[in-house]
């Protein structure tokens, strides 16, 4: 069985790192079947200049270089917030089996908060969505990095 807690410790790890180096404190990993860590992945969009470095984006990519497949099925994103319409598009054209994510995302989170992109019907692929998982933590970190940038 797949501990998501634990998965959400490292992606929480993953996002602080990214509000200490400038960007929005969003963290993410993916997991294999059996929940081991094989990809982890923060927002790099300031550190890159790249408009598509979310955190969902570089934990994905950097998990089907250590597979050597663009298929991740069987595989868990784990990420601290509810992903946006472009990191949805990649869970599901990835082919992750499940979506673990921790606070939502009202204004722009496309797997509930705002709309729901992965779970339309009529798609070739289904994504398991478990949300809210450390939501006050993952919620704090986004609040406290506003609140500092303000």
């Amino acid at each position: 069985m797949i501990r998501y807690r634990e998965l959400m410790t490292v992606a929480l790890d993953e996002a602080r790192a990214a509000g200490v180096e400038g960007d929005v404190p969003v963290g993410a990993v993916v997991a294999d079947a059996q929940g081991r860590v094989i990809a982890a992945g923060r927002n790099e969009r300031e550190a890159s200049g790249d408009p598509t470095a979310h955190a969902e984006l570089v934990a994905i990519r950097r998990a089907a270089e250590v597979l050597g497949t663009w298929r991740l099925d069987g595989c868990t994103l784990v990420v601290t917030l509810e992903p946006c319409v472009m990191c949805a598009g990649a869970v599901l054209q990835s082919r992750l089996s499940r979506l673990v994510f921790g606070a939502w995302d009202e204004k722009a989170g496309a797997v509930g908060g705002r709309l729901d992109v992965v779970r339309e019907s009529g798609l070739p692929h289904a994504v398991e969505v478990v949300a809210g998982v450390e939501e006050r933590e993952s919620a704090a970190l986004l609040t406290e990095f506003f609140e500092r940038r303000r």
